[in-house]
């Protein structure tokens, strides 16, 4: 038997046969490859400045405050990944003032509830990346996360396959955590 592959041959588009399966996910290669990345910190590339002046569906924006919004995020780690961030281009969390603190917090606790409304998860993680070395995807412009977690959620798809299986659209998503803000009193603006 010829184990060398022909240009026609499935072997021909992937590593030598390691015995495992591959789930092919070729729309992550715009994040990967940086694509929709700012080419610099500045209020004119950032796209969290740029999201609240445009429509809510196609900026997958969840909710408004005075100070911050809720926006899903458009990479997320599991279904119903929203950012809380506040409008004003600041990069660190020590340079919010005192009431876009108070919003951040507030909105986070109401994501969170919300999220608990419309997908019912058993915990989540929270937290803020500061600066690109901690992991910050955009540096320039502070973002709290709130990810929705589930029991078994890191199966081996993330863990050893690198993928995430998301079972609703984002705008599906969008829609239906904004529809769930509303109700549950939740300020929004438009």
């Amino acid at each position: 038997m010829n184990s060398d592959p022909t240009p026609e041959s499935p072997a021909a588009f992937g590593p030598s046969d390691d015995g495992l399966q591959r789930l092919w996910t070729p729309h992550r290669m715009v994040y990967i490859g940086g694509q929709d990345k700012p080419a610099d910190g500045t209020t004119q590339q950032c796209p969290f400045c740029r999201i609240p002046a445009g429509d809510d569906e196609q900026g997958l924006v969840v909710a408004r405050g005075e100070r911050c919004y809720v926006v899903l995020n458009l990479y997320p780690y599991n279904s119903g990944h929203m950012m809380v961030l506040p409008y004003r281009h600041v990069s660190d969390y020590t340079d919010l003032t005192d009431t876009e603190t108070v919003e951040l917090a507030q909105m986070t606790q109401q994501a969170m509830r919300v999220s608990r409304a419309v997908h019912s998860p058993a915990g989540f993680n929270l937290g803020i990346n500061q600066g690109e070395v901690a992991g910050a995807g955009i540096a320039a412009h502070l973002h709290q996360h709130v990810v929705p977690r589930w029991l078994g959620d890191a199966n081996f798809l993330p863990v050893v396959g690198q993928t995430k299986a998301l079972p609703e659209l984002l705008a599906d998503t969008r829609r239906r955590l904004a529809d769930a803000w509303k109700t549950a009193g939740g300020r929004e603006e438009n």
